[in-house]
Order: C-alpha cells, then sequence, then structure tokens
C-alpha cells in the first residue's frame, strides 16, 4: 500500500497537461488542439476538468449514470426469465444462493471491467488483441462472437414467444420476424436513445411489479426464501445443470466486453481523484442496477417455486409446471392479474427480449472493432449476428415447437457459462497487471476474491462437463460404435478446453500497454485519452 501511495503522491508532480495522474483515461475533450501543443491543451483541459470538480456530488454521479444499467438488461433478458422459472418450478427455493452469488460475482467482474476501461483507455477485446498471439487472438475472438449469438437466442426466442402470446403467430413465424426487428429498433434510436431505453425499462418493470405483486398474494415462505438463498444445496433431478444455467444467464462473457467500452464514453478529469471519484460512481451505478436485477430474479424464482409446489394445484398447471417455458408461465400471475394476465405477462416480455438486442449489438460491435480493426455499420454486424441466431431458433421450434425452443435457451445459458473464463481470464489478468494499469492494478483483496470465484466457476464448469457427459455415454441407447465415435470426438475437446483455460491462467503477460510518459501519450494516435471511435453512442451524460 506504501509503495502505491508513493506511486499517486509521485503522480500529484507530473506535468499539468496530465492532471497528476499517470492512468491513461478516455476523456471526452470537445475541440482538443492537436496532441503535440502541450501548454494549450493542457490549460483547455485544466478548465475542463476545474468545471467538472465544481460540480456537486449527485449531479458529478448523474453524468456517469447510464453504462451500468444498459449492461444490467442482459441480466433481466429472457434467458434470465427462462432458467428462473425453471429453476422454481423444479427446486423451489433450492437455488436462491445461485443467484445471490452469481449477481456479487457479477458486481465485482464488472466494476473491473469499468475500471479496466477507465485506467487504460482501452476496452477488454482491444487489451486481448495487444496481449495475445495471432492463433490466440482469433480463438478467442471467435469465442466472443459465439458469446455474442448464444445471448441473442434467448432474445430471439423470448420475443417470438410473446408474440405468440399476443397474435397467435406460430413460434417459427415469430422467430423469423424477430429476426429483423432489431434493424427497426436501431432506426428509432435516431429519436433519442434515452427516450426509447426510458420505455423498455418501463415495460420490463411492469413485469417487476407483477411478479413483486404476486410475491404478496402467494406469499412464499420467508424462512425457506433464505435458506434457498444463503444455504448452498444441489439435490434432485437436473440440480447441477439448473445452477449452471443460472450461472450462465447472470454472468455473461460479452457483458464483460461491453461495460469496458461503454465507459469510455465518459468525460474523466485527468486526476487521481478524477479518476478514482469514476470508478467509485461507476460502482455505485453498477451495484444499485444489479441490486435492482437481483430483487426481480429473486422474485420471479420464488412465485414460480411458491405457485408450483401449492397444495392447490391443479392437474393442468401441475403439467406447466413439469415443464414450464416462456410461453406458458402467463398463468402464474392469474391470482394478481386475471385474464388480463397473459397480455401484460407477453407485453413486458416482448420489452425484455427487445430491450436486450441493445446491449448485444453494442457488444457485437465492440468485439469485432477490438479484436480485429474491422468496423462494421450496427445494421450490418446486427443483421448478420441475428440471422445466424436466427438458423438453430428457427430449426429447434419447426421440429421441437415451444417445449424445444425453451430448451435452447438452457443450452445457450450453459454455452455462456462454459465462455466465460475465456474473457473472464484476461479480465481478471489484466486488471491485476501491472503492465496494463501500473500502479493502479487491483488490491491484494480483490484478487483473492475474485480467483477464489473464477476458479470456482470454471470448477463446477469442467465437473459439469466431464460427469455430464460420462453419464450420458453410459446410459444413452446409441449402439457402442456410435458412443465410441463420441468419446474419441469429445474427449480431446475436452482436453483442449482444459488446457486453454490454463493456458490463460498462468501465461504470462509480455505486453505493456501502460506508460505515463506524457510526450510519448502524445505523440502515439492509439494511446490519446479521447475515443473518436465511442463518440457516437448515444448515451446519457
Amino acid at each position: 500500500m506504501e509503495e502505491e501511495e508513493g506511486h499517486r503522491m509521485a503522480s500529484v508532480g507530473a506535468p499539468a497537461i496530465w492532471g497528476g495522474s499517470n492512468r491513461i483515461v478516455a476523456v471526452n475533450v470537445e475541440g482538443m488542439t492537436p496532441p503535440l501543443d502541450l501548454p494549450d491543451s493542457g490549460r483547455g483541459q485544466a478548465n475542463q476538468e476545474d468545471s467538472h470538480e465544481q460540480k456537486p456530488g449527485w449531479r458529478k454521479f448523474l453524468s456517469f449514470v447510464g453504462p451500468g444499467f444498459l449492461v444490467s438488461l442482459a441480466y433481466l433478458d429472457p434467458g434470465n426469465l427462462e432458467t428462473d422459472l425453471r429453476a422454481g418450478a423444479n427446486h423451489g427455493y433450492q437455488l436462491l444462493w445461485v443467484i445471490l452469488i452469481g449477481l456479487i460475482f457479477a458486481l465485482i467482474i464488472q466494476s473491473l471491467a469499468a475500471n479496466l476501461g477507465v485506467s487504460t483507455g482501452k476496452h477488454l477485446s482491444e487489451l486481448c488483441k495487444a496481449e495475445y498471439p495471432p492463433l490466440v487472438k482469433y480463438c478467442l475472438w471467435f469465442l466472443a462472437e459465439v458469446a455474442v449469438i448464444a445471448a441473442d437466442i434467448p432474445e430471439v426466442i423470448g420475443t417470438a414467444f410473446a408474440l405468440n402470446i399476443l397474435f397467435h403467430i406460430p413460434v417459427w413465424a415469430g422467430v423469423l420476424f424477430t429476426g429483423f426487428s432489431t434493424l427497426v429498433l436501431l432506426g428509432l434510436q435516431k429519436y433519442g436513445i434515452r427516450k426509447l431505453e426510458m420505455l423498455i425499462a418501463t415495460l420490463v418493470f411492469i413485469m417487476a411489479a407483477c411478479f413483486f405483486g404476486e410475491m404478496s398474494y402467494v406469499k412464499p415462505p420467508a424462512t425457506k426464501v433464505m435458506q434457498g438463498m444463503f444455504v448452498p444445496k444441489l439435490s434432485g433431478n437436473s440440480a447441477t445443470g439448473d445452477a449452471i444455467a443460472l450461472l450462465g444467464a447472470l454472468v455473461m462473457p460479452h457483458n464483460l466486453f461491453l461495460h469496458s467500452a461503454l465507459v469510455l464514453s465518459r468525460k474523466v478529469p485527468r486526476s487521481v481523484q478524477g479518476i478514482n471519484d469514476a470508478c467509485r460512481f461507476f460502482l455505485l451505478e453498477s451495484g444499485f442496477a444489479l441490486f435492482v436485477a437481483f430483487l426481480i430474479n429473486v422474485a420471479v424464482v420464488s412465485v414460480s417455486g411458491t405457485v408450483c409446489s401449492g397444495d392447490n394445484l391443479s392437474s393442468e398447471n401441475a403439467e406447466r409446471c413439469s415443464d414450464l417455458t416462456l410461453n406458458s408461465a402467463a398463468f402464474l400471475l392469474k391470482n394478481m392479474l386475471g385474464r388480463s394476465s397473459s397480455t401484460v405477462y407477453a407485453i413486458a416480455l416482448l420489452a425484455s427480449g427487445q430491450s436486450s438486442t441493445i446491449t448485444g449489438t453494442y457488444a457485437g460491435q465492440y468485439v469485432m472493432q477490438g479484436f480485429l480493426e474491422l468496423k462494421m455499420k450496427k445494421w450490418i454486424r446486427n443483421l448478420v449476428t441475428r440471422c445466424i441466431a436466427i438458423t438453430p431458433s428457427l430449426i429447434v421450434s419447426t421440429i421441437g415447437g415451444s417445449s424445444g425452443a425453451g430448451r435452447l435457451i438452457i443450452i445457450a445459458s450453459m454455452i455462456l457459462s462454459f465462455e466465460l473464463p475465456f474473457a473472464l481470464i484476461p479480465l481478471l489478468k489484466f486488471s491485476s497487471s501491472a503492465t496494463k494499469m501500473g500502479p493502479h492494478k487491483n488490491s491484494i483483496y480483490i484478487i483473492v476474491i475474485s480467483w477464489i470465484l473464477g476458479v470456482g466457476l470454471i470448477g463446477i464448469n469442467i465437473y459439469y462437463l466431464s460427469t455430464g457427459f460420462v453419464g450420458w455415454l453410459i446410459n444413452n441407447s446409441l449402439p457402442k460404435v456410435a458412443n465410441a465415435f463420441i468419446g474419441i470426438v469429445v474427449f480431446p475437446l475436452m482436453a483442449i478446453y482444459l488446457i486453454a483455460v490454463i493456458y490463460l491462467t498462468f501465461r504470462k503477460d509480455t505486453v505493456v500497454t501502460f506508460t505515463d510518459d506524457p510526450v510519448k501519450i502524445a505523440i502515439a494516435p492509439d494511446q490519446l485519452p479521447y475515443r473518436e471511435d465511442l463518440a457516437d453512442i448515444p448515451l446519457p451524460e
């Protein structure tokens, strides 16, 4: 701590142009003079910083509000609702502890992603491109794109279910129609993203109000809810799989790329206090947004668990609970809303699916730009991603109907959980590395806590992957020749997965991206603290 304080004190004596900080941060400088004109640029920036520092505390905080709430939409998408409903119907309140750990873990890593962007001026995919050799870089890019597509599948299916409930459109037709809905959504953004987001958030919170109201009606036992939240337990069929699906739906890899990039659109004073304030404000904002998401997830699980375990459950509803999907969950709200429950639920589900497309669109843009330096128009990139996401959704919904589409959401959530290490490990390493963060790397306490949670999640994934596959090989009815062929293909892939995780974990960072030399920063365009490629993002300031 003394050494770090020494770095901070030393930075106070830095030239005025850098405001007493040796972090590379994203500052939205309007009318900035050429970078080599240090004295004039320094005076202009000093005036801007003084103006910023004079703002009252609450106004300074509001200027940073936005990225955390946009990121939190991913924790309220149809994938979360599907896994929450199934977890409650199949296991009651038993898996609430998974949601609690998942949201705590999400808060930690989302704040690390925000700090990484503020401290380096680059988002996670850009740092991965700079650090890793070409083969690793392209593999990480491919996995990140798959994660974006996997996150997009629940949005497609959830919106299709909503259209089915509202207009009785077949699920496969709803999937096809939903594939192009984001293009319309992006067209509406020209009228102001804040107005659009307020409308979407209002509709999503309508569903939250419905489930909170239903909780007050069905009155889930507080003792069992608290026990399920704080006593870890996995028992019963598919408990481990549902727990992993919950984690996959809560902690999404594409959100790490997204959050580290969104913070670069904010004005951050180039001073130690300004940067620390920004990190603290982003933490508070993310904490509040994720706390709201946590309450909504707990409400959905509790309502589903209470209704589906009730003594007076009808045979029809009991059958629905045994295979609960987004398309059949409206009956849970009948006690509160009566006949209008289906309509209100469908509108909220539609809002949930459509609002999540914004985060997916932005995340895919940053992944492609960061890894490949390929800038593609939002509507083209989103159209390509959506077409890819439509293919499995369309096939499964056509063959398996609503039930098959619901299972695909669970599979997509598990894919996200399995892919999380390939975004999480680089984030943990970069945010704890002096070559990336300099003296502003994570404290030893954050390093220990984040790595314990990360290793635990990775261990659960590997355990489930190995035991689940071996159990399936033993119990399936396929011919022995087919089982042998599957084993020959899959076991090497499992070994590659394990080797890749070990490689990312123990590989030493070699590329130095941190610098405290103001002349060097001014000369190198890619090190400038102004992100021109992020300036057009219509986020609230």
